[in-house]
């Protein structure tokens, strides 16, 4: 079978439809996924949806594949991310979410979890080799039967979170999944909810679905300007993210939000580990340690996190992409929707949400920003970036992924993607100045391996 080699990526299996992605890749999976399932002992696998127009179609092809394979499969519908792996966590062990995340409007994709772990890497590599060999199995015995879950993991849900007192919320959906269940638990939770853009429309007709664009946010902002609601919160398309804005229109980061996190989950587990990833800022590591909490700093990857959650049996993780990771409580799964939940429990104990959140300890910071490579090219610069690397004392060199510098006064990082040809980058100063000499310094090391670096926003 001929493949597009590069809708293979790090994390999952995402391209354009249907140059990329089609029904017969779709299918194709569905019998390679089934078969290294079904060795695993593996016999029900879970399959869910997000609202991109492309969806049922995906999905059903890869149903027709699973089932061929001899999978009982659990097709969950339309669903969140998070909803989809709530079913591989209590009704089966496995799963399969047709998703698109946060990606433009034509692409769709493949989230994957087999045997209660998220798949990524190397794993992802052999279904594509298992898929152009067609070395699959075909067998009788599989089936299909449609659950929805939105019941029961609302009921979750609402038994474990309480809050001190009604809020009054701006949640915005952008038209994704997440509107089809995100304001109705919250209202499930005693809040009230003024609603943007809940409709699940695949042609994204408002704004994009991505909290982590300021440009996405601005609806939330003026809605929150306009009306007597407290706080507001919005949603990536598939729902596993989450983006928190302010009463004044601040933005609170996820590596802020994770302060506040871990203040909380640490109260019921000292001595915790908290994991993320190496994009976070500065201040979060002291806040762990002074809430009584191991701080570990990781690899970027929501794959590579709930990995590293397990080996450290952490209660709780987060990247600075927006992905939260709540064990205690919880699953132990990325849940835009559940971390909302989590926050309105917080800040519901207080008369004033919005204190809380901007007492939070906070830095001078880019955006997450780019410098576009030749395909294959990003790993290689990080290589020698770290062969070139001389800082004086007192910076601290880590090179867990890429190159981050540490200073007493902030960081700079430069890393590969491993989704896209690209470096990566992010400096924090705790002051204005501290942020420009970071910088410079790390551009100053950029344009040593790289003379013809351009930086630019990133386009995650």
């Amino acid at each position: 079978m001929q493949l597009t080699a590069s809708i293979f990526k790090a994390y999952d299996i995402r391209g354009v439809v249907p140059t990329g992605l089609n029904d017969a890749v779709a299918e194709a999976l569905g019998l390679a996924f089934g078969t290294v399932a079904w060795r695993q002992g593996e016999k029900t696998v879970a399959v869910g949806r997000d609202g991109r127009l492309s969806g049922p179609g995906l999905s059903a092809a890869l149903i027709r594949g699973l089932v061929a394979a001899g999978i009982e499969v659990i097709d969950v519908g339309l669903a969140t991310t998070p909803m989809l792996y709530f079913a591989a966590s209590t009704l089966c062990r496995s799963g399969i979410q047709v998703t698109g995340s946060h990606n433009p409007k034509d692409y769709n994709g493949f989230k994957m979890v087999l045997g209660g772990r998220a798949i990524y890497g190397d794993d992802i590599q052999s279904l594509r080799r298992m898929m152009e060999a067609q070395s699959h199995q075909v067998q009788d015995g599989g089936s299909v039967r449609i659950v929805d879950v939105l019941a029961s993991y609302t009921e979750r849900i609402v038994a474990d979170v309480k809050l001190a007192r009604p809020m009054k919320l701006v949640v915005d959906c952008g038209n994704g999944v997440a509107g089809a269940s995100a304001p109705a638990l919250f209202r499930a939770l005693g809040c009230e909810v003024i609603e943007l853009f809940s409709e699940v429309d695949g042609n994204f007709p408002n704004h994009h679905p991505d909290p982590s664009k300021p440009d996405n946010l601005r609806d939330v902002i003026r809605t929150l300007r306009e009306t007597d609601a407290e706080l507001g919160l919005a949603f990536d398309g598939d729902g596993d993210r989450l983006g928190i804005v302010t009463k004044d229109g601040q933005t609170i980061y996820p590596d802020r939000q994770m302060i506040l996190f871990s203040q909380d989950v640490l109260s019921r587990v000292p001595g915790g580990n908290i994991i993320f990833d190496v994009k976070c800022s500065q201040r979060l590591a002291p806040a762990i340690e002074a809430a009584g909490g191991v701080a570990h700093i990781y690899k970027t990857g929501h794959s590579l996190i709930k990995a590293r959650m397990k080996e450290l049996d952490s209660p709780l993780g987060g990247e600075m992409s927006g992905h939260i990771f709540f064990k205690e409580r919880w699953f132990g799964f990325d849940d835009g929707t559940y971390a909302g939940a989590r926050l309105l429990e917080i800040l519901s104990r207080s008369p004033d949400a919005n204190a809380v959140l901007n007492a939070l300890p906070t830095s001078h910071s880019t955006p997450e920003l780019n410098v576009a490579c030749a395909e294959g090219e990003p790993h290689a610069l990080v290589e020698r970036l770290v062969a070139l690397a001389r800082f004086e004392s007192p910076a601290r060199v880590s090179t867990i992924d890429g190159i981050r510098v540490d200073w007493p006064d902030g960081f700079g990082l430069i890393r590969a993607s491993n989704t896209t040809p690209v470096l990566v980058l992010r400096f924090e100063g705790h002051t204005v100045e501290a942020l420009q000499r970071i910088e410079s310094a790390m551009l100053a090391l950029l344009r040593l391996a790289k003379p013809d670096a351009e930086v630019g926003a990133s386009a995650h």
